[in-house]
């Protein structure tokens, strides 16, 4: 039944704008209206004008990917649409016109977990066999899990502070680089020596997964400060150089958290082991290479999906509303944005809790 449904998913929680089609396992159609140049002078995503620009875009998106699919709403199954967590203002823009598409067609309308979207991804693209280990690791989350079904995750690791994403983005902001920070960082620390700066890796020395990036953004803003006074300002070697430092703090974290991760999931006994990754995040090179390394070292499948599909994408979303259709789970209009959704509701909240519920 799986593979013969077809669903329109949309996905609009912080500064993509994008819908999809999916069949099964197989990709229709895939837009993303990114919204870079947008928030380009403001240093990172302005809420207000993330939501404003979903609303103004969503209807276009949505119907390009209908036309690239070659299909029309009476050709689909159902229509998925990210429900949280994210930027409420993007979140209520995607439900609100997923809801009028509902009323207007009689799709059933389904609610998905962004999380769960990056989580089963590998589902997706390699039709990976539960359980799994996945790192989700992005701009607003990290965390470890042991995927264990469509609507079942273990959650054995994560941030304490700061995701690597926002760390990211915080370096590039430190270091005078242009946004989104990822990739930016990552293109400097090409030539730039990692080993100049001594930068800390947090938690290291603490036992069991979870990570903590606070203090690695703080030493790299001192190192600045280091070399400001120093030399008056930065050239453009010393940005290389704090980047490569940066990265390479970064991958060893992830790298030895990683490891600790995968011996708790070895032990569960899969018949494959299979480890992960997905998020924004997960796009960057070395650490890519790093992971990739330490699951050959441990007899490990290693799953990277397309960059493409690694930052916020709708095909994710059509593919989670795939797996959920398949079991009958459907929302009706009561169908709410939410800014926080825990992935594993039985976990204790790594950052704290509040009205609006668990944040992590």
């Amino acid at each position: 039944m799986t593979k013969h449904l077809t669903i329109l998913g949309i996905e609009s929680s912080c500064d993509d704008t994008a819908a999809a089609v999916v069949r099964g396992t197989t990709i229709l159609s895939s837009v993303v209206y990114g919204q870079t140049a947008l928030h380009a002078d403001f240093g990172g995503v302005v809420p207000e004008i993330a939501a404003r620009a979903h609303a103004e875009k969503l209807d276009h998106c949505i119907e390009e990917a209908l036309a690239t699919a070659q299909l029309s709403f009476g050709d689909l199954d159902a229509i998925a649409v990210t429900a949280g967590p994210g930027l409420i203002g993007g979140v209520l823009s995607g439900v609100m016109c997923a809801k009028g598409i509902s009323a207007a067609t009689g799709l059933p309308l389904i609610g998905v977990n962004h999380l769960a979207g990056h989580a089963l991804t590998p589902r997706l693209t390699d039709q990976t066999a539960f359980p799994y280990l996945m790192l989700l690791v992005s701009g607003g989350h990290c965390q470890f899990l042991i995927v264990e079904a469509h609507d079942r995750y273990r959650r054995i690791g994560g941030t304490i502070d700061d995701a690597p994403g926002e760390a990211f983005d915080k370096t590039a902001r430190i270091l005078g680089l242009p946004q989104p920070g990822g990739p930016a960082v990552e293109k400097a620390a090409e030539r730039g020596d990692a080993k100049r700066f001594k930068l800390p890796r947090p938690l290291l020395n603490q036992p069991g997964c979870d990570l903590s990036f606070s203090g690695l953004k703080t030493a790299m803003l001192r190192a600045r400060d280091g070399v400001v006074a120093t030399s008056g300002g930065l050239t453009v070697q010393d940005q290389a150089d704090l980047s490569a430092g940066f990265q390479a703090a970064v991958a060893d974290i992830l790298t030895e958290k990683a490891r600790r991760a995968m011996l708790i999931y070895i032990a569960m006994n899969p018949a494959t082991r299979s480890f992960a990754i997905a998020g924004g995040v997960a796009a960057n090179g070395p650490i890519r290479t790093a992971l990739m390394a330490l699951c050959a070292g441990l007899d490990t499948v290693f799953i990277a999906p397309p960059l493409h599909l690694c930052t916020d994408n709708a095909a994710m979303i059509a593919y989670a509303g795939v797996e959920r259709m398949a079991k009958a789970e459907v929302d009706d209009m009561t169908l709410s944005a939410r800014p926080r959704w825990p992935l594993d509701d039985r976990a204790a909240p790594m950052l704290g809790s509040g009205k609006k519920g668990a944040k992590a």
